[in-house]
């Protein structure tokens, strides 16, 4: 599904002359789009929720430049560690989840380029069953105000789907 849309996406951009995503407003007929992806599985054999985000590079190197000294490239990386520790912190403020009405800690476990976008991977363990999930989902709320993010949540072959709008970031789920 999620690869479906960015297809979409892409195929729009190609037909219609209208980037992806463009910070060029010179002749404001143009655009862009601002779109981040999460998906939450629940593996119930490890108990763990498996964690996807995806997000376009040039967006999170953007954000995550605010804070960053030196600044990072994540395309190539001086320091790997840096990019990782900055993309924990930034992950674990924008987005939180409680499973049955409890917080749980997001464990990074690493991030990867693909094209232009990263997908960062994370992992909640001890996690036996999910009846209900909310997920606060702000990635890149505070760079973008038109910012839309898809969340998608699986558990026992059951996926659910939806999409907020900065600001809404809340999502609520039940299985």
């Amino acid at each position: 599904m999620v690869f479906i849309l960015f297809k979409w996406l892409a195929l729009f951009s190609t037909f219609t002359s209208v980037p992806l995503h463009s910070t060029d407003f010179a002749d404001n007929s143009m655009h862009p789009f601002y779109i981040s992806v999460t998906e939450i599985n629940h593996n119930a054999a490890e108990k763990t929720l498996e964690i996807s985000c995806k997000m376009f590079t040039e967006d999170l190197e953007n954000v995550l430049n605010k804070t960053a000294n030196p600044k990072i490239d994540i395309s190539n990386p001086k320091s790997k560690d840096q990019i990782t520790k900055l993309l924990n912190q930034y992950v674990s403020m924008h987005l939180q989840i409680r499973v049955n009405d409890q917080p749980v800690k997001l464990e990074l476990l690493g991030f990867e380029e693909e094209r232009e976008a990263i997908w960062s991977y994370l992992q909640v363990n001890n996690i036996p069953s999910v009846k209900k999930i909310e997920i606060n989902d702000s990635l890149l709320y505070d760079s973008f105000a038109d910012q839309i993010n898809l969340v998608h949540v699986t558990v026992s072959g059951n996926r659910k789907s939806s999409r907020v709008n900065n600001p809404e970031s809340m999502v609520r789920f039940e299985f």
